[in-house]
């Protein structure tokens, strides 16, 4: 399989070693490498290599171990798919609970990110639903990890990004809901302004809410967008799509497709194809969750050289100033960005040590990778996200400093105490291990 992150910025051949091999050398005392565990590659950063050491991919093991339809509880190997967690759950009237914008994404790897949805507003992070998992650390102990046993280890592993250990087995509590199908409202709007009039109230009324902004507008058009907002139907659907990927990129494009030119047309057919559509209709759940998963391979896209995704959340206070400057400074500095996404966080707080969400807006952009002006841009949204008070999210990321990550996670010593000393990634090398005085972790690597 390619190791590679979903962002393709840096591709090259990478050590793996099978879980088995590595769970026997750990349980051996064996080890003389660091690892990573490895889920499904839809991080777009650096945060799933780990270049110094070896990946162990962890895929094969999806088992579903046990769900109880009374009480929605379900516990599964690590390399299971939220995809395949649906397919199980969904005839027993269940949904998750939260979900990002892939079901490609392994139960493993939602932990270790902390992933959010269209619905932290109601329901938090991803975190916020797992009750316990067992975690394999280089020494050959497994630990239960749960609110109640091994506390500071189940903090430090969600949101953790795969550097505690190896997450073997989680159980996670379902949402039961009415439908797989979304009653989704398509709302306008001329101007962020009036995006942020409505957000809050948006939230309140509904399970799910998200904008998409288009961030090339200019003169009257800036700042157009359409707010999606969404609620469970109650008709009874919960028949799980037979095909997820319908259309596939077939081979690398040669240079990148989506570029200032290209996405104009693309943005302004979007939005008013959006303007004749609405007001509420009925939406599947691949529909109205996962677009982009009806695409194989769509990072292609972007051609050889990888996409950049920024993600950044700027709390309430500044959100009105701030975000329109960051939309501004991406346009100025001539990036064309093909998803815009626009979330307001609420105060739900994650279990999680080092989770992302917290009380704001988040603003999401992908760049095709143009080498030194793009990284520039990203300099300048990374400056103007801290000067905000806000943060740069580390599993989108592969270009932020040490000195903006620490701003963003004043507790990464916490995590780096926690670390399993033989576990380790290109993220954490390049940032929290190059800043000048961290916590000791608890043994040399």
């Amino acid at each position: 399989m390619s190791f590679d992150s979903f962002g393709r910025l840096d591709r090259r051949t990478r050590t793996a070693i099978p879980p088995e091999t590595a769970i026997l050398a750990m349980r051996a005392g064996t080890t003389t490498t660091s690892f990573l565990a490895f889920g499904n590659g839809k991080s777009y950063g650096d945060t799933c290599h780990n270049d110094g050491g070896a990946l162990v991919p962890m895929r094969g093991r999806h088992a579903i171990l046990d769900f109880d339809p009374e009480t929605g509880l379900l516990t599964a190997e690590a390399g299971a798919t939220l995809e395949e967690l649906i397919a199980h759950v969904a005839p027993h009237g269940y949904f998750l609970p939260v979900t990002p914008g892939t079901r490609f994404v392994t139960l493993g790897g939602a932990i270790a990110n902390d992933v959010h949805g269209k619905n932290h507003h109601r329901r938090g992070s991803f975190g916020c639903h797992v009750t316990g998992f067992e975690l394999l650390r280089s020494d050959g102990t497994v630990h239960a990890c749960s609110p109640d046993e091994n506390p500071e280890l189940f903090a430090a592993t969600i949101g953790g990004m795969g550097l505690t250990g190896i997450i073997l087995t989680a159980s996670i509590r379902l949402m039961r809901g009415g439908s797989l199908d979304i009653a989704e409202t398509i709302t306008p709007f001329s101007s962020l302004d009036a995006y942020f009039d409505m957000a809050e109230a948006a939230d309140a009324e509904n399970e799910y809410a998200v904008a998409w902004v288009d961030q090339l507008a200019t003169g009257k058009n800036t700042g157009r967008g359409v707010l999606l907002t969404g609620n469970h139907a109650d008709n009874g659907n919960f028949a799980v799509s037979a095909r997820a990927t319908k259309l596939t990129v077939p081979f690398e494009m040669p240079f990148s497709m989506l570029n200032g030119l290209s996405l104009r047309g693309f943005n302004t057919a979007y939005f008013h194809a959006k303007v004749r559509k609405s007001g509420t209709h009925l939406s599947p759940y691949g529909s109205f969750f996962y677009p982009l998963d009806a695409v194989g391979n769509w990072n292609r896209l972007y051609g050889p050289k990888g996409l950049y995704q920024h993600q950044s959340i700027i709390p309430f206070a500044a959100a009105r100033k701030t975000i329109p400057a960051l939309l501004a400074a991406s346009r100025d500095a001539g990036e064309a960005s093909f998803l815009t996404v626009l979330k307001r966080f609420g105060a739900v707080p994650s279990p999680g040590l080092l989770s992302f969400p917290r009380p704001g807006y988040t603003l999401t952009m992908d760049f095709s990778n143009r080498g030194a002006s793009t990284r520039a841009l990203l300099d300048r949204l990374d400056a103007m996200t801290t000067a905000a008070g806000g943060r740069v999210n580390p599993y989108k990321d592969q270009h932020m400093s040490a000195e903006t990550f620490a701003a963003g996670f004043p507790d990464w010593e916490k995590l780096e105490h926690l670390r399993d000393p033989k576990f380790n990634s290109n993220f954490w090398r390049r940032t929290a291990l190059a800043l000048s005085h961290p916590m000791p972790a608890l043994a040399a690597e």
